[in-house]
């Protein structure tokens, strides 16, 4: 109650607004406040590491507004971000570094984690709290395998094993990565650092060898298939076969060698490899789909190779039949 005069009055409390009882519900990851988090998800694994590049959707929503002021969830695959290089809201970077892979979370930043006292004129007004909802869909540490890759073969060969398998791993997925954006070429050159660096590795143990190997051959169909894309054949041919040598019923080495040697015009062979393939997984589509191929391309070779042959002799037949004449 507060005096006036000799009369007593009630303070009136303001209403809180949405944003300030949603606050009161989570978490404090900044220390004073500034950014907030609820977990909506939990996800799993470590949590994203200061240099990494993440892949992430995204909503940014202000006070009082159904519609978000910034999204890149209408993206069918978002664009990799890097920290400390592509994403300007410093709440942001903060808030990543809390999630793990697979989480979704709510955060709300205070202006001085978000655009500040002046905000974002037209969209963003000064001092605004902004809400993001933020899905952590994967995250990759390329730092340390930049770092690493940078090493002469000698350094590398000091670091234990794991070491090496996980950074060939980190280069592998940014490939993949690249793949699916179709950048067919840069994708080619990670999984290609990542060939190199298992093959430098001295091996002394069997156990050794059978991790190796199993990393090689991920990498190895890899390259395979990227060599397709970029209508390559021959490359792709060579990378597929090498796969073969460490796994000879793997499914997908016989798989991209028959698309290999159908490209090539090489009908047998294709057929060869798409039929072992067909053999290892008979209910794959992609393989029967292929098959029908090669046999719709091996009739219009036929059908081609006897026209032509017709053409060829057909001279002959005429003047033969001229002369008995």
């Amino acid at each position: 109650m507060e005096r006036v005069g000799q009369s007593l009055r009630p303070v009136v409390s303001l209403p809180q607004s949405p944003y300030e009882r949603l606050s009161q519900r989570m978490l404090d990851i900044s220390g004073d406040r500034g950014v907030l988090k609820n977990v909506i998800r939990e996800g799993a694994g470590d949590p994203v590491t200061p240099d990494a590049s993440v892949l992430v959707k995204y909503s940014g929503y202000l006070e009082h507004m159904d519609k978000p002021f910034d999204s890149n969830c209408f993206r069918k695959t978002p664009r990799l971000m890097k920290l400390g290089e592509d994403i300007t809201l410093c709440g942001m970077e903060l808030g990543l570094l809390s999630m793990r892979k697979g989480e979704l979370a709510r955060f709300l930043f205070r202006p001085t984690y978000a655009y500040g006292t002046l905000g974002c004129p037209p969209l963003i007004p000064p001092n605004a709290t902004v809400l993001f909802e933020i899905e952590l869909l994967d995250f990759l540490d390329s730092a340390e395998s930049d770092k690493f890759c940078a090493l002469s073969a000698e350094q590398q060969e000091q670091f234990p094993l794991q070491k090496i398998l996980k950074v060939a791993t980190t280069e592998r997925e940014f490939g993949n990565y690249l793949f699916h954006q179709n950048r067919f070429c840069d994708a080619k050159v990670r999984y290609k650092r990542a060939l190199k660096l298992l093959h430098r590795r001295r091996l002394v143990l069997s156990e050794e060898q059978h991790l190796v190997e199993a990393a090689k051959l991920l990498v190895l169909l890899n390259l395979s298939f990227v060599y397709l894309k970029l209508d390559r054949p021959a490359m792709a041919l060579r990378y597929g076969e090498q796969a073969l040598l460490i796994d000879q019923r793997n499914a997908k080495a016989l798989f991209r060698c028959g698309q290999a040697c159908l490209l090539l015009t090489e009908y047998e062979q294709a057929r060869d490899f798409l039929v072992r393939a067909q053999k290892e997984q008979p209910c794959n589509q992609d393989i029967n789909k292929e098959l029908k191929k090669l046999s719709s391309y091996y009739k219009n070779y036929m059908d081609r190779e006897r026209e032509m042959y017709h053409r060829m002799f057909a001279p002959c037949e005429k003047g033969s039949s001229v002369g008995r004449n």
